[in-house]
């Protein structure tokens, strides 16, 4: 079986002076996604020296099913028909026929659990069809259409073509964000492509635009040439990039994040009012848990005139706890990452407001910690409603049976995780707080809370396979097997990650092109 990486940032540029690097701007611009994943993220100035080219792509990753193999770190190479370079975010449910067609028609070996690799090959096999020793646009184009015909998920891709350019293409819904921007130089224009606005916003490039739902986008030293390469389909945003993943300053699809998360804090207020009423409950500090859920409670607490605390700090030097690999490594990590100031806590009815609630790990700890310091009730509110459904677009939700909101209603939930109530967004509300942004988009990928996959072809017996690889019991093992394998020497508490290079009509330079810390993990 073959199943994708997570949740990742991807980036590709273009400096139209070949004679300049592209790799500390590359390395820059990773950074400003690292909150996409961190598993395969960082660079050194040293390796950053040695690559040389005037483009290049970049990505940084979070797995998902599968393994956390370093192997499977991206972007991705092949040097058959014309050396490309490929990176990936998203998640293919038609792999394993994929899979039978590249061995039994294409021929071509599947190295990796990666999806991101069989979408290269699966480009690679529709450009050698071509039979040109010299390829154009349009013979790109029609590769790239032959890749959305063959496969169903979602998937946001950059590509580089040795000596040629840099290309884009998102999947038929939209499902995984991508864009471009451009730079005017002395010499011309470079051109970027990102995952999220705010990349192009920290290198300086303006006039960002979405790559449309089944468009291609190939740019060279020559120009942009932009085409629809599949047929129309619904557009689905996925919602969670506005509830979670994105940051704050970045505009997707024409949302704003920020303001779209002012907007569920205001949605929220409204039903945490109704049933504190109900209830007969009154709050006397509204506390966000931080960062994701900051904007929001500070709308919330404004609507319902309470005073607003960050009341939890933040340790900055430990990772996000959801795209932490294993159950028992978050939860370690909660008490580590954040600190409870017992001043704002003690005596009080206090409403903590949450971006979502997942696992429920992070909220159960967080809630015992505001007790231990003397909260007198604790009443949790999520930006998100209720997550009872497996994302199978790229998101690393755990299986259902881990999901704290599966098979419970919410007094059930909020007795798992401790909380004396819980309130929940809406589904409607949610959808109206970021679709007002932008009306043209009637559709979001809400499938994490209604189970019903934009897509297609998500079936029960799809949900167990994937399953079978999900989860903190099949991370853990892979732990296992890491922590058995490697030396003490090998146990560096650093990331790894590729940036592929090419100067303007050349091949892949010859320098080393793994850089940053990794580990030296040995999985048998």
């Amino acid at each position: 079986m073959n199943w994708s990486l997570g949740l990742c940032g991807i980036l590709g540029l273009l400096l139209h002076n070949a004679s300049a690097d592209a790799a500390p701007e590359i390395s820059e611009g990773l950074s400003l996604l690292q909150h996409r994943g961190q598993d395969a993220c960082g660079i050194d100035e040293k390796a950053i020296a040695k690559l040389i080219g005037g483009m290049g792509v970049g990505h940084v990753r979070y797995p998902t099913a599968g393994s956390s193999d370093h192997a499977e770190a991206q972007p991705f190479y092949v040097n058959s028909p014309y050396g490309i370079v490929f990176a990936h975010n998203g998640n293919l449910i038609d792999s394993p026929s994929l899979l039978q067609y590249m061995d039994a028609t294409a021929h071509r070996h599947i190295n990796t659990s990666s999806d991101s690799e069989l979408l290269l090959n699966l480009f690679a096999d529709n450009l050698q069809k071509t039979g040109k020793f010299r390829i154009n646009e349009d013979d790109i184009f029609t590769a790239i259409g032959g890749l959305m015909r063959q496969c169903k998920g979602a998937y946001a891709c950059v590509a580089m073509l040795a000596g040629f350019g840099i290309i884009a293409f998102r999947d038929p819904n939209g499902i995984r964000p991508v864009g471009m921007a451009s730079r005017r130089t002395n010499t011309g224009r470079d051109y970027l492509f990102a995952s999220e606005s705010i990349v192009a916003d920290a290198l300086g490039f303006s006039e960002w635009e979405d790559v449309k739902p089944g468009e291609a986008v190939i740019i060279t030293r020559s120009g942009v040439s932009k085409k629809q390469v599949a047929a129309h389909a619904t557009f689905a945003p996925d919602i969670f990039e506005f509830v979670y993943f994105a940051r704050p300053d970045s505009v997707l699809d024409g949302i704003s994040v920020y303001r779209s998360r002012m907007a569920m804090g205001d949605a929220l207020a409204v039903e945490v009012e109704r049933v504190l009423k109900e209830r007969g409950i009154t709050v006397d500090v509204v506390i966000p848990v931080p960062d994701t859920s900051r904007v929001a409670a500070l709308n919330l607490a404004q609507k319902l005139n309470l005073p607003y605390r960050e009341a939890l700090i933040k340790n900055r030097y430990v990772g996000r706890t959801f795209i932490m690999p294993g159950q028992q490594m978050r939860r370690k990590n909660v008490r580590r990452k954040l600190n409870a100031m017992a001043l704002e806590f003690s005596g009080k009815n206090v409403l903590l407001v949450d971006d979502s609630i997942v696992r429920g790990t992070t909220s159960e700890e967080i809630i015992q910690m505001a007790k231990d310091v003397g909260a007198k009730k604790v009443i949790i509110a999520s930006c998100a409603p209720p997550i009872r459904h497996s994302n199978v677009y790229g998101i690393d939700m755990p299986s259902r049976t881990e999901l704290v909101a599966y098979g419970r209603n919410t007094e059930e939930i909020a007795e798992a995780i401790g909380a004396d109530l819980v309130v929940f967004q809406t589904l409607p509300d949610l959808i109206a707080s970021v679709r007002q942004f932008n009306p043209s988009i009637s559709t979001f990928d809400c499938s994490v809370f209604t189970g019903e996959y934009v897509t297609g072809g998500v079936n029960e017996d799809y949900l167990h396979r994937l399953e079978s690889l999900r989860g903190d019991n099949v991370k853990n093992k892979v732990a296992v097997n890491l922590r058995e394998g490697q030396s003490e020497g090998d146990r560096v508490n650093g990331f790894h990650t590729r940036v592929n290079l090419v100067a303007s009509g050349g091949p892949i330079n010859g320098a080393d092109d793994t850089v940053g810390l990794h580990n030296t993990w040995n999985i048998s």
